[in-house]
């Protein structure tokens, strides 16, 4: 019986040492974690109804964008933007999807040469796209969270005449 106590103890003594490791500081278990996430990518792309059904994320990503030009293209009143600056053809808007799923529309200035007010642009804009479908907005590691993109917006549309 002695052994056993005796086997027991040194047991016991050895297995207490492995216990003795420090615990991790949380803060710094925090800093590595967030080191590893790629904060430029999300998980899930901002989305809107007609596009939710699709199941492979590129999809869904090029769906959300052909939209949004889309719904843009016919709500800015592609007419009177090119009686005013008929040289544009295009112009690129910034839109931003909130985590609250508000959505903020900003008219770039282009790199080209073109002069042309900047702020007649982006009011137009603001006051066409004031009611805009509902977006969700993207998901980063289950949260929602914002995003910006540029997108192209085609405002002169050349007729193409069928022979």
């Amino acid at each position: 019986m002695k052994k056993v106590i005796v086997l027991f103890s040194v047991v016991l003594m050895f297995s207490c040492q492995l216990f003795d490791k420090k615990v991790p500081d949380e803060e710094q278990l925090l800093q590595e974690e967030l080191k590893k996430i790629d904060w430029t990518q999300v998980d899930q792309f901002p989305t809107v109804t007609d596009c939710e059904t699709l199941s492979d994320k590129e999809a869904q990503k090029q769906c959300f964008f052909d939209y949004l030009i889309q719904v843009i293209q016919e709500r800015l009143g592609i007419d009177t933007i090119q009686i005013m600056y008929p040289e544009v053809d295009t112009i690129s808007v910034k839109v931003t999807v909130n985590p609250d799923a508000s959505l903020q529309f900003e008219t770039q200035i282009p790199t080209d040469s073109i002069t042309y007010d900047i702020k007649v642009i982006d009011s137009i804009l603001q006051n066409r796209l004031a009611d805009f479908p509902r977006v969700e907005p993207a998901i980063k590691r289950g949260i929602k969270v914002k995003s910006q993109f540029v997108l192209p917006v085609i405002i002169k549309v050349d007729s193409l005449s069928v022979q």
